[in-house]
């Protein structure tokens, strides 16, 4: 596919960076960046939530009664 696009001073100077280093002409270039950063997104690590048994015997389901317990009614 051909087309025109309008580089800014960052990703032309990464081009030129990498077709100098690679000898790669600037299709090339652009080419492997773009697929750099689809690899990138293609395999985003998954968010795992960190869990501990803190030993509360609270009922945490209304939140209002829960920080009552725990700091207080004057805390508001």
């Amino acid at each position: 596919m051909r087309t025109t696009i309008e580089l800014d001073d960052d990703t032309a100077a990464e081009v030129q960076r990498l077709r100098k280093e690679q000898n790669r002409g600037v299709s090339e270039a652009v080419n492997a960046l773009i697929r750099q950063g689809m690899l990138l997104q293609r395999h985003p690590e998954p968010f795992v939530a960190q869990t501990r048994n803190l030993g509360i015997k609270i009922d945490v389901s209304n939140i209002a009664d829960a920080l009552d317990f725990l700091e207080g009614p004057e805390a508001r």
